[in-house]
């Protein structure tokens, strides 16, 4: 595999990195109080926002049509921010701690934010309205992170749980996975969630039945928040790590197929491109594209 291109952020440490919605940009955020827009392919910086939190930004994603980011904050603020002009579109006095995660609907009519107070709220962007129009507070603890899909809310938190909402019927799913859960996302079919355990462990499991089909190990998540995810064909899983690496395992023999070398320790946050075999990796100050081929 050919060495990956290294992007030096200059945020002092990257705290997220996402791929933009058709995957032609990328978004970066950290402690120095701003977000980046790259056009990776180029290792290119276009434009960057500054003053939008008044403390370190641990989340930013980008809304369906580009034309919007959402940042969440350590001063426990969601904002929302014009792509072009630069200017703060809202903002939101989300939660009573800080904010770990925040995402659109795939319309960018709502937005949702996970937050350490234990709670998942819901906002209609489309209302002007300081209250949440719903607040999910099963929690007990830290919830970590937020996935959406046209029908269900994932959420994974610090109490060991992945829940599972079903917006059609009102009902909420929880599995209890026995660590506290760094990172809970959807396949692409919606039918099994991906949990990556604060430990060693990313398990595999079946939405309908709740039963693992799959536990993936070997790297090490014991002092930081690391994120998993899978590639765009949903058949190899992505996993940052404590150990200057990505690990990459096969998702049906559970068994690692390779290792992507990092210069720096820990490797926190990843995205994967919607359509392309294209991973964006964190690390320290850096982030790392890689042009990922099918590993046989």
């Amino acid at each position: 595999m050919e060495r990956a291109a290294i992007i030096n952020t200059d945020h002092g440490a990257v705290r997220s990195v996402r791929f933009n919605k058709d995957g032609n940009y990328m978004l970066t955020c950290g402690s120095d109080k701003t977000v980046k827009l790259w056009n990776p392919s180029r290792q290119l910086l276009i434009k960057s926002y500054k003053n939008i939190h008044g403390t370190e930004i641990l989340d930013v994603t980008a809304s369906h049509d580009n034309g919007r980011i959402a940042t969440a904050g350590m001063d426990r603020k969601v904002f929302l921010t014009d792509v072009s002009s630069g200017k703060t579109i809202r903002k939101i006095r989300a939660h009573d701690d800080k904010v770990n995660a925040v995402k659109f609907n795939a319309e960018s009519t709502m937005l949702f934010s996970a937050s350490v107070d234990g709670t998942c709220k819901a906002w209609d962007l489309r209302s002007r309205s300081y209250e949440p129009i719903q607040t999910l507070n099963e929690a007990k603890d830290n919830v970590t992170s937020v996935c959406i899909t046209d029908s269900q809310i994932l959420t994974g938190s610090a109490d060991c749980c992945v829940r599972r909402y079903d917006i059609r019927i009102g009902f909420m799913y929880s599995d209890f996975l026995g660590a506290p859960v760094s990172c809970a996302s959807f396949t692409k079919d919606s039918q099994c969630t991906l949990a990556g355990l604060q430990g060693d462990a990313i398990r595999l499991i079946d939405n309908d039945t709740g039963k693992q089909l799959n536990e993936f190990s070997g790297h090490t998540s014991s002092d930081y928040k690391i994120e998993c995810t899978m590639n765009s064909k949903d058949n190899y899983i992505y996993s940052g790590s404590e150990n200057c690496s990505v690990f990459v395992w096969d998702l049906i023999s559970g068994k690692v197929v390779t290792r992507l070398p990092h210069d720096y320790k820990v490797v926190h946050s990843l995205s994967f491109h919607p359509e392309e075999e294209k991973l964006l990796s964190a690390s320290l100050g850096c982030v790392y594209v890689w042009a990922v081929p099918d590993v046989d």
